[in-house]
C-alpha cells in the first residue's frame, strides 16, 4: 500500500514537473513563433503531394464494396476487434489499479494481443508503465487488424489491395503514439529532465528546416555542415576529361604502378548524384577499385533544367553512355572496357548494350555489371502501384511548365516508401526530442537530389513502368533502332539486395532469364544503397551465391549459399577474368585529344536543383 502511495506521489510530481516544463517552453517558443510567421509565406505549404493520391478514392471504394457485398464478413471482423479490445482493456485496468504491470510479451502470450519487435517502441519506458504499454499494444493491435482486414478482403485484385494497404500504412504510421508529445514517454521524460528545453530546440529545428525549404518543411536527416563535396566526400583524386550538355566524364588517378589492361566505366543513376560510389575513403567503391589496379571512369550527370526538357533515353544513351565509351576508348587505346550500371544508370547501359549489338559493335563492352537494376518492370515494387495513365497525365501537366520533374518530388516519394525511417523518426528526433541528426554520408547524398527531364521521365513511366517495353523484344527503340535485350550475349554480373524497396530483388533476378549470355547473380543483404556500398573492411552484412541458374528467383534462393562479409571481393575476382590478364603501366588522366578540364569531382556535381 505504501509502495503504491509513493508511486502515485511520484506520478503527481512528474505531472507537475511536466506542466512547469511546458509553460517554460511555451514562453520561450512564443517569440520564435511570431518571428517565423512574419518571415515565411505559408501559402507555399499548398504544394503538390509527392505521390498523387488520385487513385486512393477508387481503391478505397473497391475495398469498402467487399464488405457491403458481404456484411457477415464485416460483422466477424468487428467482433474480433471488440474481443481483442476488451482483453487488452481488462488486462491494462487490472495492472493499473493493482500497481503491478506484467511485461507486454508475457501478457500477449496469454491473451493473443500482438507483440512484435518495433524500433519505435524499443525504449524500456514503454514497458515500465501500464498506461504507455496499453497505448503501445492498442496501436499495434489496431494496425494488425486493419492489415488483416485488407489481406482477407475478397473479390478485389492484388494491386488494389496493395494500394489500399499503402495508403492505410501512411495514415497508421503518421498516427503512431511515438509521434506525439503526450503519448511518447521518452519525449515526456526528456521534457521533464530538460525543463522543456527539448521543445524549444525542436521548434528552432523546425524553423531551420522551414528556412531550408524556403517556407516548405524540408526535414533534416543528417548534419549537412559535416560534409563538403570535394573536401571530405567525393574526394578520390581524378580529372574531368570530357564535358557536354548532359554529363562530365571523370577519370581517376591510378594508385598502383601497374593497372589492368581493360578499364572500368561506370554509368551511375541520374536520380541523385554519382558520388554514392565515392563517398568517403572508408566506403568509396571507386577508391577501392583503383587500389585494386583498375583504371576507373565514371559519369557525373548534369542536374537538368528547362533546357533539357526534350532529353530522353536516346539522349542519355548517345550523349551519355556511348559518348563516354568513345572517350574511354580514345584515352586508354583499348577496344573494349568493363562497364558497370547502377539502378537507372544500369537500365541505360542495358539499352546501350542492345543498341551496340544491333550495330555489330557489342565487343566494345567486354563485360557488364548491374547494381540493383530493373530490365523487366512487370513487378517493379511499390512505385509501380501508382503508375497509371491518370497519374502520368498529372505528372505531364506538372512537367510541361518547368520542363522537368522537380527533384524534391523524388525525394519525398522515396521517403514515403519508408516513412517510419525517413520521415517520422526524424520528426521525433528533431522536433520532439530537440536533437540534431547524426552526420551520415549516405543521407547527405540522399538529400542531394536532381531533376528529371520531362521527356525522359515520361518515357520512364509510360514505356517502362506502365508498358514494360524494355522486356519485350523490339518493344523499345533508340533512334528507330529496336532494342532486344534477349540478344545481349555480354558476360554479366547482376547484383540485387534482399531488402530493396525500389528494385525488388526478385524483379532484378528476371534479367537472368532475359539475357542470352553467361550471367552470375549475387544477392546482398540490406537495401538499395547500404547493400551496394559495403566496403570489405567493415566486415558487415553477407551475400548469397548460387552458381546454378534457375528459372525463378525462389528456386535460386533455395539453392544459394550464404557468405559472410561484403560481395565486393567476389565481384572483383569475377571482373579480373575480363581484364585480359596482363597489366600495363599506370595511365595518366586524359590525353592530347581529351585534356583534363577540372579536378574531380568536377562542376556538375555541385549543381543544385533550380528552385
Amino acid at each position: 500500500m505504501q509502495a503504491n502511495q509513493e508511486k502515485n506521489d511520484q506520478s503527481a510530481h512528474d505531472y507537475t514537473a511536466l506542466l512547469n516544463a511546458l509553460v517554460n517552453a511555451s514562453l520561450k517558443i512564443q517569440p520564435l513563433m511570431l518571428e517565423a510567421i512574419s518571415k515565411f509565406d505559408f501559402n507555399r505549404l499548398q504544394k503538390e503531394t509527392p505521390i498523387q493520391f488520385h487513385s486512393m478514392r477508387d481503391a478505397y471504394e473497391d475495398y469498402i464494396r467487399t464488405f457491403t457485398d458481404n456484411p457477415q464478413k464485416f460483422a466477424e471482423m468487428h467482433m474480433d476487434f471488440t474481443r481483442k479490445w476488451m482483453e487488452l482493456w481488462q488486462k491494462s485496468v487490472t495492472e493499473f489499479v493493482s500497481g503491478t504491470h506484467e511485461r507486454a510479451k508475457d501478457a500477449t502470450q496469454q491473451s493473443g494481443i500482438p507483440h512484435r519487435k518495433d524500433r519505435r517502441f524499443s525504449s524500456e519506458l514503454w514497458e515500465k508503465s501500464a498506461f504507455f504499454s496499453f497505448i503501445k499494444q492498442y496501436y499495434l493491435m489496431t494496425a494488425d487488424i486493419f492489415e488483416e482486414a485488407i489481406n482477407d478482403a475478397e473479390h478485389i485484385d492484388e494491386d488494389t489491395k496493395k494500394r489500399v494497404s499503402f495508403y492505410l500504412k501512411q495514415y497508421i504510421d503518421a498516427m503512431a503514439p511515438t509521434n506525439f508529445l503526450f503519448t511518447n514517454p521518452d519525449v515526456i521524460q526528456e521534457t521533464i529532465d530538460s525543463k522543456g528545453e527539448n521543445l524549444v530546440r525542436g521548434f528552432e529545428n523546425l524553423i531551420n528546416d522551414m528556412e531550408r525549404g524556403q517556407g516548405l518543411l524540408k526535414i533534416s536527416t543528417t548534419d549537412y555542415k559535416a560534409f563538403e563535396i570535394g573536401k571530405n566526400i567525393a574526394r578520390t583524386k581524378g580529372k574531368v576529361v570530357f564535358r557536354n550538355h548532359l554529363m562530365e566524364l571523370i577519370q581517376y588517378e591510378a594508385t598502383t604502378e601497374k593497372v589492368h589492361k581493360k578499364p572500368v566505366f561506370i554509368s551511375p543513376p541520374w536520380i541523385n548524384k554519382y558520388y554514392i560510389l565515392d563517398l568517403q575513403e572508408k566506403n568509396s567503391f571507386v577508391k577501392w577499385l583503383t587500389d585494386k589496379g583498375h583504371t576507373v571512369f565514371i559519369i557525373s550527370w548534369v542536374n537538368p533544367g528547362k533546357e533539357h526538357a526534350a532529353c530522353n533515353f536516346a539522349t542519355y544513351v548517345h550523349d551519355g553512355v556511348l559518348k563516354a565509351l568513345d572517350v574511354v576508348q580514345d584515352i586508354t587505346k583499348e577496344k573494349s572496357c568493363n562497364a558497370i550500371g547502377y539502378c537507372v544508370g544500369g537500365t541505360a547501359l542495358t539499352m546501350a548494350l542492345s543498341y551496340l549489338h544491333t550495330k555489330g559493335q557489342e565487343d566494345r563492352i567486354a563485360s557488364a555489371t548491374f547494381f540493383t537494376t530493373l530490365v523487366d518492370f512487370s513487378h517493379a515494387g511499390d512505385l509501380k502501384l501508382f503508375m497509371d495513365e491518370t497519374h502520368l497525365d498529372i505528372i505531364d501537366s506538372e512537367m510541361e511548365i518547368k520542363g522537368y520533374l522537380p527533384a524534391e518530388i523524388f525525394r519525398n516519394t522515396f521517403s514515403m516508401l519508408r516513412a517510419n525511417d525517413m520521415i517520422w523518426s526524424f520528426v521525433v528526433n528533431n522536433y520532439l526530442m530537440g536533437q540534431t541528426p547524426f552526420p551520415f554520408d549516405i543521407l547527405f547524398w540522399n538529400d542531394d537530389t536532381t531533376n528529371m527531364p520531362a521527356a525522359l521521365h515520361h518515357s520512364y513511366l509510360k514505356d517502362l513502368y506502365l508498358q514494360n517495353k524494355l522486356a519485350i523484344p523490339n518493344g523499345f527503340e533508340i533512334d528507330d533502332v529496336p532494342i532486344n535485350v534477349t540478344k545481349i550475349k555480354t558476360p554479366t554480373y547482376c547484383l540485387a539486395t534482399i531488402d530493396d524497396h525500389i528494385v525488388p530483388w526478385i524483379s532484378a533476378y528476371k534479367t537472368t532469364q532475359l539475357f542470352s549470355g553467361p550471367i552470375e547473380f549475387t544477392l546482398s543483404a540490406s537495401g538499395h544503397v547500404a547493400g551496394v556500398i559495403n566496403h570489405p573492411d567493415k566486415n558487415k552484412y553477407c551475400y548469397w551465391k548460387n552458381k546454378k541458374s534457375e528459372t525463378t528467383a525462389e528456386k535460386w534462393y533455395d539453392g544459394a549459399k550464404m557468405h559472410k562479409g561484403s560481395w565486393w571481393p567476389d565481384f572483383e575476382k569475377w571482373l579480373v577474368k575480363f581484364s585480359d590478364g596482363e597489366q600495363v603501366p599506370a595511365r595518366k588522366c586524359g590525353n592530347t585529344t581529351y585534356k583534363p578540364l577540372d579536378d574531380a569531382p568536377g562542376r556538375y556535381v555541385s549543381m543544385k536543383a533550380p528552385e
